[in-house]
């Protein structure tokens, strides 16, 4: 089914490589395919480093889930808190939650162009005008995340850098999967590539480390994903901080929002994932319900897609089923294909996977 699935998308939207990785009752399978460079013709495999864009706020959602269980962060904390240099802005009206659910009030998708780079973020917030008050719209966005993330950080008293190696690492045990690709994964780390089928890497840009600069392999990814699966593995500041990213704050019809990840509601039909990104949904606001912090019922699916210029990433599990699928790749194909392929795969899963 995985064959079927996955090559049939790499065919219609030319991707060079892509691997998928499954685990199901505690058994892992990977299935590679295409090469991670088509000038030089290396293969892509379970070790090759792709850039997952937006399914790095995942990571991001469980350091600050590490430092609200280390009593440095509190969902209910203003971003002034922590960073003075919004202190008294707008968006410090917001609290941690709203910016870690997209919920602060209107914040944009991306950053305006004056301020997307290095050192001119934190100015952007002192110029921004709400749209709506906290807790009342979610606007999908990476300015959000992004001081989400940058406060985190400085909750911790670390740069966020060194914070989120720290979460690689000792965390989860992660070998592959980095912020700056070092020297020593130079050679594994696939060149993604754009509509006119140039090689590209990811361009930097503001809170980029935050939001959309995580790169890993699917062998990481998917011992990621067995962790949100079986939490009970980990050291316990790291099993409370995933849990902490699976509880839901708001609703906004089909999805629940929680801490990085995406929540849906059995038994989650391919419709409800295709309407929860909608264009709407990933480029304009929706009214939202506040939740009273919840897990959500048995069999709630979760997930996340993550794309930059030349890379598209997708990871989806469902723990109440043992079930889950990452897939790398290094085209930016539609998420709408990746969540179609996917969920074909799950459905097979939720079939044979054990309940537990």
């Amino acid at each position: 089914m995985v064959d079927q699935a996955f090559t049939a998308v790499m065919k219609e939207y030319d991707v060079p490589g892509l691997v998928v990785g499954v685990t199901a009752g505690g058994e892992r399978h990977f299935f590679e395919y295409g090469v991670a460079s088509r000038e030089s013709g290396v293969p892509a495999t379970r070790q090759t480093v792709f850039e997952i864009g937006s399914l790095s706020k995942t990571f991001t959602a469980t350091l600050a889930g590490y430092a609200i269980h280390m009593g440095q962060l509190s969902l209910d904390d203003h971003p002034g808190r922590h960073v003075t240099a919004v202190r008294g802005t707008p968006v410090d009206r917001a609290q941690m939650l709203h910016l870690g659910t997209y919920t602060a009030g209107g914040l944009p998708l991306q950053f305006p162009a004056e301020y997307d780079r290095e050192g001119r973020a934190l100015d952007y917030f002192r110029s921004w005008t709400p749209a709506a008050p906290p807790g009342k719209q979610r606007r999908y966005s990476n300015p959000s995340l992004g001081l989400f993330g940058y406060a985190t950080a400085a909750a911790l008293g670390q740069p966020f850098k060194e914070a989120m190696h720290h979460l690689f690492s000792v965390g989860f045990g992660l070998r592959s999967t980095f912020i700056d690709v070092p020297s020593s994964h130079a050679q594994a780390y696939a060149w993604g590539y754009n509509l006119k089928n140039e090689a590209v890497r990811v361009n930097p840009g503001a809170f980029d480390a935050q939001t959309y600069g995580v790169k890993t392999s699917a062998e990481d990814l998917l011992t990621f994903i067995e962790a949100q699966l079986l939490p009970s593995g980990l050291d316990v500041p790291w099993r409370d901080a995933v849990r902490m990213t699976h509880v839901a704050h708001f609703e906004a019809s089909p999805l629940r929002q929680c801490l990085g990840w995406e929540q849906y509601a059995p038994p989650a039909a391919l419709n409800s994932l295709l309407a929860g990104h909608a264009e709407s949904m990933v480029l304009g606001s929706q009214p939202v319900k506040a939740l009273a912090p919840d897990f959500g019922e048995a069999g709630m699916l979760f997930h996340k897609t993550g794309s930059t210029g030349g890379f598209g990433a997708y990871a989806v599990f469902v723990p109440s089923r043992n079930v889950g699928i990452v897939m790398l790749a290094n085209r930016n194909f539609p998420n709408t294909a990746r969540i179609r392929a996917a969920h074909a795969v799950l459905a097979t899963l939720g079939e044979l996977g054990p309940a537990r």
